[in-house]
């Protein structure tokens, strides 16, 4: 089977992989770190707002079960992407809004995508489109959280 990675930050990473992980054709879900500075980051560290990182989403999928497009419907529900470092009460640039595309097919969906859900908003859409650069794992508390928890999300981290 051929699979693909996409890569997506919109605020706190606990909530959007759990849109993710029960999207169907999503093989697997990480929430990590990236388009930051440092090696091997921690949550501590990343929430200094010093490292440049952002949480993030990386999935892995089976393009012939769920297409990138249907990926950036959800990206664009999941979170308000006109609104800059931050998610409702969550603050700092660690919580920005990104797509961090793996190859240039994926460039030109989401910035298709961006121009079409623009249509939605009245403020600018925020969203980074940038070449996913260098993941790093969450620590495993963060992995998968609210399924280990066996709690519903409910939109609110």
């Amino acid at each position: 089977m051929k699979t693909e990675t996409a890569t997506f930050a919109a605020g706190c990473f606990w909530g959007v992989e759990e849109l993710y992980r029960t999207t169907p054709g999503v093989l697997s879900t990480q929430v990590g770190y990236t388009g930051g500075r440092m090696k091997n980051p921690s949550y501590q560290d990343v929430c200094t707002d010093e490292t440049g990182h952002a949480e993030a989403v990386q999935i892995t999928f089976d393009p012939k079960k769920v297409s990138y497009e249907a990926l950036l419907d959800v990206f664009w529900r999941a979170h308000d992407p006109t609104q800059v470092n931050r998610q409702g009460l969550n603050f700092g640039n660690h919580y920005r809004s990104v797509i961090g595309y793996h190859s240039e097919k994926q460039r030109k969906v989401a910035e298709a995508s961006k121009k079409k859900e623009q249509k939605r908003f009245d403020k600018p859409i925020a969203t980074a489109i940038q070449k996913a650069g260098a993941f790093y794992p969450a620590e495993e508390y963060h992995q998968k959280f609210f399924m280990k928890r066996n709690v519903k999300f409910t939109g609110v981290c």
